[in-house]
């Protein structure tokens, strides 16, 4: 279904669902060879950096592996923060539109800019790649460091809808803020999206 081809301009639902998950089952694994079950993990992992895999056999997945994995909640903000320090920017492997790029910029930013920077990628969709196409997100993770906030804010997109949620991770007197963000999608260009996020969180507040 991931290699399935859609008309210009439409993701098949196989990929989209795959762009939308916290957790992927990979089952049947002992049906496959070890190049082709090599084949599933890449193509699921080009198109979402974030996604962790499980690799079963005749549909047996222990439940806690499933369960409560406060994917969408403050709780989530320790495990996401390890996390994220590992996602790299992937290429396209068999969908050419969806990719993950992730970026970081340090500093504290604006919360009323950080909302102008998204709405501009997810509500006005006027952020462009360099060949003129429009970037279409389909989500969108991350922590940054907001001014007036003690502890990491986590923000997470789905498609048009989007939130920002204070965790209950502090930083630290002696830390490094900085702002890390995940996209999945089509059209996205990291330099691009680096540059426009930097442009619009430093607009009013010059170089601090």
């Amino acid at each position: 279904h991931l290699t399935e081809e859609k008309p210009e301009g439409l993701v098949n639902e196989a990929s989209r669902q795959v762009a939308l998950a916290d957790l992927v089952i990979i089952n049947k694994t002992d049906l496959v060879s070890g190049e082709e079950l090599n084949k599933v993990r890449t193509s699921v992992r080009s198109i979402n950096g974030l996604v962790k895999i499980l690799e079963t056999q005749r549909s047996r997945v222990d439940l806690s592996y499933v369960l409560d994995l406060h994917a969408f909640d403050s709780l989530s903000g320790i495990s996401l923060q390890k996390k994220l320090e590992h996602i790299k920017s992937t290429c396209a492997h068999l969908d050419k539109g969806i990719i993950t790029v992730t970026f970081e910029v340090p500093g504290n930013i604006k919360e009323e800019n950080l909302n102008l920077f998204i709405q501009n990628l997810l509500w006005e969709k006027n952020v462009k790649d360099k060949t003129g196409q429009i970037m279409d997100v389909i989500r969108l993770k991350g922590l940054v460091s907001v001014q007036g906030k003690s502890h990491q804010v986590i923000v997470q997109g789905v498609h048009e809808l989007y939130d920002l949620e204070e965790t209950a991770v502090a930083w630290k007197e002696d830390e490094k803020r900085t702002n890390r963000l995940v996209l999945i999608g089509r059209n996205l260009d990291k330099e691009t999206i680096k540059e426009v996020f930097i442009a619009t969180v430093r607009e009013k507040q010059g170089n601090s």
